[in-house]
């Protein structure tokens, strides 16, 4: 029984080896795929990371990038290069058509590339927006980027003409040329020609795997036969949130915020303007946030600016530098809660550049905003389409007796502010003091009013024109 139990034991010492080795081989890979057809901003940013991030935690074997761009910011492509450069997961990018630009150092940064037949990849010249070629400053930053990237792939060992030599698996000159129409490579690119690869052309100069047609036939010319895909569709969530980081949606939700802080100021109370001001700076910050852009701290400023701005309006009289630290602070925390804050570098200088977008699209719809309210604030008011209050008729039947006032007759009559009316505050009447609310803007104490309105035992005046002479 004993020399059984022995005899038992070797046998499945014997068999466990063989048995995790055939598992091991008949393991299904597990395959990420996602598309990027699109320009190269923060939302592609959003959209590499958020895969990458997806593919980590379902423990991926592999993730293929499906490429289409003709490029676009520079900050943002040095963003998705180093989160693909760092993946631990083997990074697969099927140019289906087009690598131009950003979308070329995207492409050199993936552990291979496959191309669509007809498809190029390459022309990686900085331009602006009106296609105008930057200085050199930018130049060299994106030839040491797409140097950097090719050999960050190291070299590999090849044998010609019974030699053993190394070389680069992607020539860092030819990443260069992709930048400088300087640079000239026997046999590749002449000088005064920017680098643009063709699929055959790169398959020859070791910038492309294989050509393909979709998908499938890059898993088999990459020897990945047993597997099982799982595609990135985006959700509804998605869609929602992708629709409020449009900047045009952004441009929108701050002129919301700004008007109805506005118009709230205007009208007493807690009200619809309010409400709508509060709904605005949530649509606006909330999906920045779930994206890991906004920043505690960054809405910390903003609200701190928003705070110091009403703190110069009711409690310091007069426009200081509590007004204009709170407009600073509030520019600040809309513009930083659009960045992505990891991309603050420029060969270890501050990228002032990556700013102007958010910062331009904060400061115009600022404008916008002022000059609407400056426009349209008075006629608003005055249809009264924000006065939400409930109104009943009191009737004399029901035992309500209504009481005449004379400050009815004040209309018309010219006063002075003897405290600041912003907008509500006091003037002053025949030596009587009353309570009146500015039509619109603010007005300064010591100014010269004239009563326009009484209205629910309120007085309302605006500033009274100088008569030039």
């Amino acid at each position: 029984m004993k020399t059984f139990k022995i005899l038992l034991l070797l046998l499945i010492s014997i068999q466990v080896p063989a048995i995790a080795q055939t598992n091991d081989t008949a393991r299904q890979k597990t395959v990420w795929t996602f598309d990027l057809n699109r320009e190269i901003d923060a939302l592609a940013v959003r959209i590499v990371s958020k895969n990458i991030s997806a593919a980590e935690r379902q423990k991926a074997d592999y993730i293929i990038m499906q490429l289409n761009t003709y490029g676009g910011e520079l900050a943002a492509a040095d963003s998705i290069r180093t989160r693909i450069l760092n993946c631990k997961i083997p990074v697969l990018v099927f140019i289906n058509n087009q690598a131009a630009s950003a979308g070329a150092l995207i492409s050199i940064a993936c552990d291979s590339i496959y191309m669509h037949s007809g498809g190029s990849i390459g022309a990686a010249t900085v331009v602006d927006r009106t296609g105008e070629v930057l200085p050199d400053k930018y130049q060299s930053f994106m030839r040491s980027m797409m140097r950097s990237t090719a050999e960050a792939h190291g070299k590999k060992t090849v044998v010609k003409d019974g030699k053993t030599t190394e070389i680069w698996h992607r020539n860092p000159q030819i990443a260069q040329a992709m930048v400088d129409p300087e640079i000239s490579i026997e046999g590749i690119i002449e000088s005064g020609k920017v680098l643009t690869f063709t699929t055959q052309e790169a398959i020859r100069n070791g910038y492309c795997e294989s050509e393909a047609e979709n998908i499938s036939q890059v898993l088999q010319k990459a020897n990945i036969n047993n597997y099982l895909i799982f595609e990135y569709k985006p959700s509804l969530t998605d869609g929602i949130i992708n629709f409020l980081l449009n900047p045009i949606v952004q441009s929108i939700l701050i002129l919301l915020m700004f008007g109805g802080i506005y118009f709230e100021l205007q009208t007493p109370g807690i009200g619809f303007p309010l409400c709508a001001a509060v709904f605005g700076a949530i649509l606006y910050f909330a999906p920045l946030y779930i994206e890991g852009l906004a920043q505690n701290w960054e809405i910390i400023v903003f609200v701190a600016g928003v705070i110091l701005l009403l703190a110069e309006i009711f409690i310091i009289p007069g426009w200081g530098i509590a007004g204009i630290s709170g407009i600073i602070l509030i520019i600040v925390g809309l513009t930083m809660s659009m960045i992505d804050n990891s991309i603050f570098r420029y060969e270890n200088e501050f990228n002032i550049s990556v700013i102007v977008k958010p910062l331009a699209l904060v400061v115009t719809s600022m404008l916008i905003s002022g000059i609407g309210i400056i426009y349209f604030g008075k006629k608003i008011l005055d249809s009264r389409l924000l006065n939400i209050s409930l109104h009943a008729e009191l009737n004399a039947t029901e035992g309500f007796v209504s009481v005449e006032t004379n400050e009815k007759t004040f209309v018309g009559i010219t006063c002075t502010t003897i405290t600041p009316l912003n907008p509500s505050g006091k003037v002053i009447i025949e030596n009587e003091v009353y309570t009146a609310i500015a039509e619109y803007g603010f007005i300064k104490k010591g100014e010269t009013v004239i009563i326009t309105r009484f209205e629910t035992g309120q007085l309302y005046c605006e500033k009274k024109k100088s008569v030039e002479s």
